[in-house]
């Protein structure tokens, strides 16, 4: 295979775009990209700094050639692309397949004390309030911005026999367990609160945490318990939808364009924050995409097409798709072969998506030098492909969690939202199916996908 001049010459992969931007034909790599945002098979390219490259050669009549970063799944991929436009048809060559790190969130210790609260609080040196969350308004109907800059006994009102909200300050000691009430509503509450220092190690003020308590009689040693969450609304995703990705799409191109500096130097420092700025907003815009995808597969109604499809066909195809990155990873897929095939019912798209998420959690985990094997099985009347990699597998007690929303076993690794094991089971179980896992710590795992036979 020929490249074409420019960073990463050793991969090229080409399509072609007619005068509506729709692919008429792409390579996997470039296939899957248009997947990884959004696209599908009738939709013009969705990949915006591949489409803005192609319309740009359109509308110039000539070759255009740029290095453009995309996000691809959690990370992120350096790419060369060749636009050359051909009759009313773009000819796109795209080369480099750079993989650069995940954004991941400065990490920070977990408030154990303040987790499951009903609103939190902060203070300044004088006990003044600083910071009022707005579950706390909303919850209990009074307005939180009125109280900001009032003393901590505006809010609370303290037992006096264990002592004035002055004696958190004096005693300089977390405030666990103690209880007061609410001045707006009068309700019983349970308090949480820690000494805030600033840059010189004086005290700065109280960070706090608050939790109702709905019984009387309930004791100092209870824990609260986590607020119940509604499940997500179709007009909430929908509005979350609309608020957020046109910004965040917005975000992500000027702060990819100042990392390129394409409008002239600028400072290292400031390019590479820029390039933290666009990573950031690719991770928040494929959590748009997840939480759009909850919305829908929540409902009680939620129903996937039961039509015929051989799986490993699909597993090939996965495979195929995922094969850059691979490649860049240092790990090998072993597929199914040609003549193998596996009857089953089910929906493709929705078996292809599932797929393309175990074989990429597997390339992630895998060791450089390693392989990813994909193989299909039928069991009584069960069809069945499964993802093994020979990673770091996961302990016996995270084998459940890991199938819950949001739920990651080691959040400090980049990438991921811990949603895509959630949205996959739920989808196979849509299709009268299921998807299970089986690992040792230190031997890898092995994912299932099992599908009604044919």
């Amino acid at each position: 295979m020929t490249s074409i001049d420019g960073p990463g010459e050793s991969m090229v992969a080409r399509a072609i775009l007619d005068a509506g931007d729709h692919l008429l034909s792409a390579d996997p790599p470039i296939e899957l990209l248009h997947m990884r945002a959004g696209g599908g098979a009738d939709d013009p390219m969705a990949v915006a700094p591949i489409a803005r490259i192609a319309r740009l050669a359109r509308r110039l009549g000539i070759s255009v050639s740029r290095k453009v970063r995309v996000a691809d799944d959690e990370g992120d991929l350096d790419l060369w692309v060749q636009a050359r436009p051909e009759t009313g048809q773009i000819r796109l060559s795209v080369s480099g397949w750079r993989d650069q790190s995940a954004w991941r969130p400065v990490a920070t210790p977990p408030d154990h004390a303040a987790m499951g609260a009903d609103f939190r609080w902060e203070t300044d040196a004088a006990l003044r309030l600083t910071f009022l969350s707005r579950e706390a308004g909303m919850r209990y109907g009074f307005d939180p911005d009125a109280l900001l800059g009032q003393p901590l006994n505006a809010l609370f009102a303290f037992d006096p026999a264990t002592g004035d909200s002055h004696a958190l300050m004096r005693d300089a000691a977390p405030l666990d367990g103690r209880c007061a009430r609410l001045r707006p509503t009068d309700a019983p509450v349970r308090l949480s609160a820690a000494i805030r220092h600033d840059g010189m190690g004086g005290i700065a003020g109280l960070t706090g945490a608050t939790f109702l308590i709905d019984q009387p009689g309930e004791g100092e040693g209870d824990t609260p318990s986590p607020i119940h969450q509604p499940p997500l609304t179709e007009s909430f995703t929908a509005g979350l939808d609309r608020a957020l990705r046109t910004p965040l799409a917005r975000i992500v191109a000027n702060a990819d364009s100042i990392a390129a500096r394409a409008d002239g130097p600028i400072a290292a420092d400031y390019a590479e924050y820029a390039g933290d700025i666009a990573h950031a907003g690719r991770h928040l815009l494929g959590l748009v995409d997840n939480l759009v995808e909850l919305q829908a597969i929540e409902q009680p109604d939620f129903r996937l097409a039961a039509t015929p499809l051989d799986l490993a066909d699909v597993a090939r195809r996965a495979a195929g798709l995922l094969a850059v990155r691979a490649d860049a990873a240092g790990v090998t897929i072993r597929r199914p072969g040609m003549a193998e095939g596996m009857s089953a019912i089910g929906d493709f798209g929705r078996s292809l998506q599932i797929l393309i998420n175990l074989i990429g959690n597997a390339l992630r985990y895998s060791p450089h030098g390693g392989e990813v094997v994909v193989s299909v099985a039928r069991e009584d009347d069960w069809a069945m492909v499964r993802v093994t990699d020979h990673g770091k597998g996961i302990a016996p007690e995270d084998q459940p969690r890991i199938f819950e929303k949001f739920e990651r076993v080691d959040p400090s690794e980049p990438g991921g939202n811990g949603l895509g094991l959630y949205i996959a089971r739920r989808l196979a179980r849509a299709m009268g199916g299921d998807l299970t896992v089986e690992s040792e710590p230190g031997l890898g795992a092995t994912f299932t996908l099992g599908l009604r036979a044919r």
